[in-house]
């Protein structure tokens, strides 16, 4: 164990806990009186563990810390959605969005400082990439903002209070499957009965379909799994989501098959974003039904359509209500389970695809964007301009 500088309690799952408490000469069961202080108590201060031997207090002090990132902004939204910027260091930034609803409260959580997918509708992507969060600053972010909602509320650290976060979603800035052993560290300690102790069903993890780590999820930590899917069909996803180039519709159904053999739901949700004239029409509509309902290999799913949510330069437009509709309609006579997103947080840009944060880019995303080409995506449609996207 380094004892040169101190380390990130909030950075050990539940097993590495068990180690460090070993290394400083202490048994197993130290590490979940540890769990319960810091994730169910919020206590920062290893002084106020009070059932914690004096001699172990004292060790902690001087070889531990518990930190999580530096808030920089905490808005309120008018429909009491709130979003908080975090700082994560060397001019990077990301962004953590409360959504409360009537019988749960639902975290979104960033991953990644920027995002290399750069899918065409989100505004993460067009900031680059610069690096993974840790575990630390993934939990940190559900950490922070759980006691942070208590202390709204006038409960204090250091008691148990009523839980705040019921649901959680690695949804935010990044793509969770691409900082795959920090996101699991992370969801360990979500669903660790001594931390957040989180159902399964109520922790989903976002993807744009890396069917490798899909995989690998269901074998490590099988939780609920949302596909950002946004096409119908690959030649229109391989523009919309670049992903597609390496993982085809066909690759990433398949990996949603076996996903549902681990998977504690029984279906996977399609997340949709419904762009005006690009993705929206009917055909699409049928389309998406002889993917997912292939007579031979269906995929049980549920469809969440998204309203786009604009932001500056993106060239595209959301689909109007009454196309929503219709298109929602299509899927649902085919009897799929099909849901539209309600916006939340626009006010203060904490909508989907609007978390931007700050990010000091090591992928000069800008620069690979400056040549622009010209898509006409069908006969009659608005010619719309896409950027050039990394292969």
């Amino acid at each position: 164990m380094d004892m040169t500088s101190p380390t990130n309690l909030l950075d050990l799952d539940p097993l590495q806990l068990v180690k460090y408490c070993g290394e400083l000469g202490e048994k197993p069961f130290r590490a979940k009186q540890l769990q319960r202080w810091i994730h169910q108590f919020g206590v920062s201060d290893f002084g106020e563990m009070t059932d914690l031997a004096k001699s172990l207090r004292s060790k902690l002090a001087d070889n531990a810390i518990i930190a999580a990132p530096a808030v920089i902004s905490d808005h309120i939204s008018t429909d009491g959605t709130r979003k908080w910027l975090l700082d994560v260091g060397q001019g990077n930034a990301v962004e953590t969005v409360f959504i409360p609803e009537e019988n749960r409260g639902t975290l979104c959580i960033s991953t990644q400082a920027g995002c290399a997918v750069n899918c065409l509708f989100c505004s993460t992507g067009k900031q680059g990439f610069n690096r993974n969060l840790t575990v630390g600053e993934i939990i940190g972010q559900l950490w922070m903002a759980e006691f942070a909602l208590r202390a709204s509320k006038g409960i204090p650290s250091g008691v148990k209070g009523e839980r705040q976060i019921s649901n959680v979603v690695l949804m935010g800035m990044g793509e969770p499957l691409l900082n795959f052993d920090a996101s699991v560290g992370a969801l360990k300690l979500m669903l660790d009965d001594n931390a957040y102790g989180l159902s399964r069903r109520r922790v989903t993890v976002s993807t744009s379909g890396v069917v490798p780590m899909i995989d690998r999820l269901s074998q490590e930590c099988p939780v609920a799994l949302a596909v950002s899917l946004h096409a119908s069909n690959d030649a229109l996803r391989d523009r919309l989501v670049p992903m597609n180039r390496k993982h085809t519709l066909a690759d990433l159904m398949a990996a949603c098959r076996r996903y549902l053999e681990h998977a504690p739901r029984d279906f996977i949700t399609f997340e949709y974003c419904m762009l005006e004239d690009v993705n929206d029409s009917d055909a699409h509509a049928r389309e998406l039904v002889s993917l997912v309902k292939n007579k031979t290999n269906p995929v049980s799913c549920k469809f969440n359509l998204i309203p786009f949510n604009p932001y500056p330069a993106s060239g595209l437009r959301r689909s109007s209500p009454a196309r929503v509709q219709a298109f929602a309609q299509i899927l649902i006579d085919a009897g799929i389970v099909t849901t539209t997103r309600k916006t939340r947080g626009e006010d203060i840009d904490a909508a989907c695809g609007q978390l931007a944060g700050e990010v000091q880019d090591r992928t000069n995303v800008l620069g690979r964007m400056a040549k622009m080409k010209e898509y006409q995506p069908g006969s009659g449609m608005k010619t719309f301009t896409i950027r050039e996207e990394r292969a």
